[in-house]
C-alpha cells in the first residue's frame, strides 16, 4: 500500500509539472502572435517535443502503476484520470506548437490592422481556464473544475463570431486573405484548447467526486 501511494505522489509531480510546461508554452505561443515574436515561436514549437516525452514517461509510470500494484476504488479513479488528463494536456501542447508555427507565417506577412475577432480577448479566456483546471487540479477541487466548464461558452462564443467576421474582411482585404485564415486556424486551435481544459476539469471532478460528468445529462434525461 505504501508503495502505491509513493507511486501515486510521484504522478502527481510528474502531472504538475507537465501542466506547468504546457501553461507556459500556451502564454508563449499566444505572445509569438501578438507580438509578432519568431524567435518565441521557435521556442514553443522545439518546446514541443520534450512535453511528447514526458507525456510518454507519465503514461509509462500509470501503466505500471496499474500493473504492479492493481489499485481499486479511489486509487483506480485517480489513475485512470490521471491517464487521461496526460493526453489532454499533450494535445494542448500540440496545439500551442501549432498556434506558434501560425505566429511564424503572420511575423512574416504584412500585419492585420484590425482583427476579425478579439483575439488578445480569447487568448487571455482560454489561458485562464487552463490556470483555473490546473489550479483545481492541484487542490482537487471540484467546485473550481466547475467554475472552468462554464468558461467555455465565453470562447465558443467569440470563435463562432469569427467565421462572418472573417469572410467580410477576406472580401475587403483580398491581397491578405492567406493571414486572415491564419488567424482563423488560431481560432479554432485556441477553441479546442479550451475544449481540453473542460475535459482535464471533468475528469479532476471524476477524481474527487466519482462522477462521470459526461454522462450526466443523459442519467438526467433517461429519468425523465
Amino acid at each position: 500500500m505504501r508503495h502505491l501511494v509513493r507511486q501515486i505522489d510521484k504522478l502527481k509531480k510528474m502531472l504538475l509539472s507537465l501542466g506547468a510546461m504546457v501553461e507556459d508554452s500556451l502564454h508563449n505561443a499566444i505572445s509569438a502572435i501578438q507580438n509578432r515574436d519568431v524567435e518565441l515561436a521557435k521556442k514553443v514549437i522545439e518546446g514541443d517535443k520534450k512535453i511528447d516525452l514526458v507525456e510518454l514517461d507519465i503514461e509509462e509510470e500509470c501503466l505500471h502503476a496499474m500493473a504492479l500494484h492493481q489499485p481499486v476504488a479511489h486509487d483506480l479513479r485517480f489513475v485512470v484520470a490521471m491517464l487521461k488528463i496526460n493526453h489532454d494536456l499533450e494535445r494542448i501542447g500540440d496545439l500551442a506548437s501549432s498556434i506558434a508555427k501560425q505566429a511564424s507565417f503572420l511575423a512574416s506577412e504584412s500585419r492585420i490592422d484590425v482583427l476579425p475577432y478579439d483575439l488578445p480577448g480569447m487568448g487571455k479566456r482560454v489561458q485562464d481556464m487552463l490556470n483555473r483546471t490546473l489550479d483545481a487540479l492541484i487542490t482537487l477541487d471540484a467546485d473550481k473544475a466547475r467554475e472552468v466548464r462554464k468558461l467555455d461558452d465565453e470562447v465558443d462564443e467569440i470563435h463562432r463570431g469569427m467565421y462572418q467576421k472573417t469572410i467580410a474582411a477576406m472580401k475587403e482585404n483580398s491581397e491578405q486573405i492567406d493571414q486572415y485564415v491564419h488567424l482563423q486556424n488560431v481560432s479554432r486551435q485556441l477553441e479546442r484548447i479550451a475544449d481540453h481544459a473542460v475535459n482535464i476539469a471533468k475528469d479532476v471532478i471524476y477524481m474527487v467526486e466519482g462522477e462521470i460528468v459526461r454522462h450526466a445529462k443523459l442519467r438526467e434525461n433517461a429519468a425523465t
